[in-house]
């Protein structure tokens, strides 16, 4: 049979976690391929990148999918436990588990329609491919993909400590072209009289110009306002500073933003949470490379009398 496709995998992965204990995901994938009989042929296969075999590629997905609609969660990493509300949903046994079915679920709704990222999806996106070309079809997956992983990131994010953020913001200018190694990049972790500034870092390589940081791990929910951005400019007078950025897990509302551009001796740069995901996957921050596409196009002028 053809291998079941990520949302036809829904029941099975939650029936799986009914005894409502930890499982890995390799027991997990072992379990559906058993149920939904799933041949050991059939879970070699790969995904046309050769990269990644496709059974456990759509595992996957349908993991990442139930997490987003809470009913399953990740107690560790590698792996999966039945939620509470999966619980529910497994005892109310619903004739169709989809992913129409998961948008009662307003987590699941927050997260196929929200702005986690600026590549934002919208259901007609989703649901009506009619007249897109395949490389709109390519392109729309590859933003989805992008929409998910930094979704992912930020929640792996708001599960570590405030100084293991504070690390990752460095470590991300460093990847950027900031600075040198973070063990001399000035790095403030949980000292007394910091006075506002969490890190320092130099613009340049041999120092002439220094970036003072403010790096807060807030809920993601979190709207920063003017007032916060006033204490940081503040902050940055005090120490004679005229470069600041301010980045967060967080949002910014409209007149922090404004506050921010209004200023002229100090620069300052604010990076949501939004944004900060963006760059994380752009510079290669606690993100692995899974597959990588070619594409490409026919080469007109190699086919021209030109070249007679």
């Amino acid at each position: 049979m053809a291998i079941p496709k990520y949302d036809e995998m829904y029941r099975a992965l939650l029936e799986c976690l009914a005894d409502m204990q930890p499982h890995k995901s390799k027991d997990i994938k072992d379990a559906i391929a058993a149920s939904m009989q799933v041949t050991p042929e059939e879970r070699q296969i790969l995904l046309s990148s050769g990269r990644q075999r496709l059974f456990d590629n759509r595992v996957a997905w349908a993991s990442s999918y139930l997490s987003k609609a809470e009913l399953i969660e990740r107690p560790v990493r590698g792996t999966y436990q039945l939620t509470k509300r999966g619980r529910e949903v497994l005892d109310s046994n619903p004739p169709v588990l989809d992913n129409t079915f998961l948008k009662q679920f307003e987590s699941f709704r927050q997260f196929i329609h929200g702005e986690t990222t600026s590549n934002q999806l919208k259901q007609s996106d989703t649901e009506n491919l009619d007249g897109q070309t395949p490389q709109d079809v390519f392109d729309l997956a590859y933003g989805q993909i992008n929409h998910i992983l930094a979704d992912d990131l930020l929640t792996e994010i708001m599960k570590q400590t405030p100084s293991f953020f504070e690390k990752l913001v460095v470590q991300l200018l460093e990847n950027m072209g900031y600075g040198g190694s973070v063990e001399n990049a000035g790095l403030v972790v949980g000292q007394a009289g910091d006075e506002g500034i969490d890190g320092i870092i130099r613009e340049d390589k041999l120092g002439f110009s220094l970036i003072y940081i403010q790096a807060k791990r807030w809920d993601r929910a979190t709207s920063i306002g003017r007032p916060e951005i006033q204490k940081f400019v503040g902050a940055l007078a005090g120490q004679g500073a005229n470069k600041g950025l301010f980045i967060t897990t967080a949002q910014f509302t409209k007149e922090a933003r404004e506050y921010a551009k209004k200023q002229h001796t100090t620069k300052v740069v604010l990076v949501d949470g939004e944004s900060l995901a963006r760059l994380m996957i752009e510079y290669n921050l606690g993100v692995s490379t899974q597959a990588v596409y070619q594409i490409k196009r026919l080469d007109s002028d190699f086919f021209s009398d030109d070249n007679d």
